[in-house]
């Protein structure tokens, strides 16, 4: 019985196997929906080219794939181009290819599904998306393809849909979805929503109304894909997603390349992408999203190479901003915001640029800082910020490396300042500086300030154990709180450290500085001193 039963399942394997068939459209079946309905799963449908008005419904298990090779067109493949599902006279509330579990679909092009409004898209198209009404992507709309399943979508072309191009959507639907190309669509070239897992992957992406691949409340991979020309970012993440996203390229996108958006559990890994020639910033993070921000590079953005506002919480590692139309990494406002070990360079304003905010924190830690077009580091009121371990420097210019404004309190610790205008640090707020090595351009007799700390009006300043060499003076002062100990000046002019109308008494303790002058000084300072002792002039 046990070989009978073995013999019998063995026999239905076989024929199983052997019954797969291909079906032909259209010189067998007319229409590409009568051929599916005719098939079993484990089928194929050939279809040739020429143009199909229908919408049409896989079955479970069933391959639908255009005839011909895989030689390439203008956009996709030649086949894609020439084999045409057009739903424009089909039935309306239908997607153009509604797909099934294990299905597959390759190289078509689907058009015509809903309305494609050309004037609403120039229109947004020429404000940058701005009057745009913030929409679910997972809102009622009829896609192009649409998947709830594990399929595969490849090598398709789906254009001027009224909605978005391939919609995935649903916790079940773990689809592939490989080298196609989505655009002028009056949704996301690709959406992912509603907790589906895709594989996204090679697709080229341009042109449409919302983000070019677009996510909401979902977490699939987002691999070496191609997004550029959409009205709002190249991807767009939000209401909770996490995908990953790597090795993707955004570029010319009207908004940010990557954006990312809405929400404490949005908590994208987004990973070794390139984001160039956006018409905002390169990666831009917002309404309290938590990403991971790790080894991209952000260029000839019109704005930051990657911002942040709105308490977004991003960590931002190791990614490299330059040539940017401002900062290389921008905060307009947010808590506990990482910066570490990125590198930040010839961007319009700043390296890394702190706009006023209420309660921003920052840590900043092993950033490289070079040829930024005004300062290395900018920061304006409302932040508290560590900066530890980083490079900074410029060759010429005159501002300041690094700017800290009114109502900012700043600690400085094993940085190193290199060139720099008027001062190496310039100070309104508030700062503490710990073993920082502080070198400059001159020392310069005459022309503009050449300080390597300029502690402004109303500031407060502790320097302890730093280094400071070729300034003009090591600490400059002007009505303001010092505290100075243990520092170390060489090659300046005169006075290492100059205090003038301080507003409470000034501690100024065992700091050396190390002249041939013999007039030089290490400190000079007008009344009153809270205590002054100790303080060397080294002969060199």
């Amino acid at each position: 019985m046990l070989k009978l039963l073995i013999l019998t399942l063995f026999s239905l394997l076989l024929f199983s196997c052997s019954s797969a068939k291909t079906l032909l459209v259209p010189s067998q079946y007319k229409s590409i929906q009568q051929a599916i309905d005719s098939s079993f799963k484990g089928d194929s449908i050939i279809v040739e080219a020429g143009t199909y008005y229908e919408t049409i419904k896989l079955k479970s298990g069933v391959i639908l794939k255009s005839a011909g090779d895989d030689s390439k067109g203008e956009l996709g493949l030649l086949r894609a181009e020439k084999t045409i599902i057009d739903g424009s006279r089909s039935e309306k509330g239908k997607p153009g290819v509604e797909m099934a579990e294990g299905s597959v679909i390759d190289g078509f092009t689907i058009t015509g599904i809903g309305k494609y409004d050309e004037a609403r898209w120039q229109k947004h198209f020429k404000s940058k998306g701005e009057m745009q009404s913030h929409e679910h992507i997972g809102a009622p709309g009829v896609a192009g393809i649409s998947s709830i399943f594990d399929c595969k979508i490849k090598n398709n072309i789906v254009h001027h849909i009224g909605y978005t191009g391939i919609a995935l959507m649903g916790e079940d639907c773990t689809a592939s979805v490989t080298k196609n190309v989505c655009f002028r669509n009056m949704g996301g070239g690709i959406g992912s929503m509603k907790k589906s897992k895709a594989v996204i992957e090679q697709n080229i992406c341009f042109e449409n109304y919302y983000a070019g691949i677009g996510h909401d409340d979902a977490s699939p991979k987002v691999l070496n894909n191609v997004c550029y020309g959409n009205i709002r970012a190249g991807i767009g993440i939000s209401e909770g997603s996490s995908p990953l996203v790597e090795g993707n390229k955004c570029y010319k996108n009207r908004r940010a390349g990557i954006g990312i958006r809405t929400g404490f559990s949005t908590k994208p890994h987004v990973e070794k992408n390139e984001c160039f020639e956006n018409g905002m910033a390169g990666i831009g993070v917002k309404d309290d999203a938590r990403p991971i921000l790790k080894n991209n590079k952000c260029y000839r953005n019109e704005l930051a190479g990657i911002g942040v506002r709105n308490n977004a919480q991003p960590q931002i590692i190791g990614n490299e901003c330059y040539e940017n139309g401002m900062s290389g990494i921008g905060s307009m406002g947010s808590e506990n915001l990482i910066i570490s070990g990125n590198f930040c360079h010839h961007n319009k304003t700043s390296g890394l640029g702190f706009s006023p905010t209420k309660n921003g924190k920052a840590e900043v830690t092993g950033n490289r800082l070079i040829d930024n077009g005004l300062v290395a580091v900018g920061i304006q009121s409302g932040w508290k910020i560590n900066l530890t371990k980083n490079e900074l420097k410029r060759t010429g210019g005159m501002p300041p490396l690094v700017m800290v404004f009114k109502g900012s309190k700043t600690i400085f610790k094993d940085n190193t300042f290199t060139g720099g205008g008027v001062a190496a640090l310039r100070l309104a707020g508030e700062a503490e500086l710990y073993n920082n090595t502080l070198t400059g351009n001159g020392p310069k007799k005459g022309g503009p300030p050449n300080f390597g700390i300029w502690a402004l009006s109303g500031s407060k300043l502790k320097a302890n154990e730093n280094s400071f060499s070729a300034w003009r003076h090591a600490i400059h002062a002007t009505e303001s709180e010092v505290i100075a100990c243990e520092n170390i000046v060489k090659k300046f002019l005169g006075v290492a450290i100059l205090v003038k109308k301080p507003i409470k008494p000034v501690t100024l303790t065992g700091n050396k500085a190390i002249s041939a002058e013999t007039a030089a000084k290490v400190i000079k300072s007008d009344q009153p001193h809270k205590l002054v002792k100790e303080n060397k002039v080294l002969k060199r």
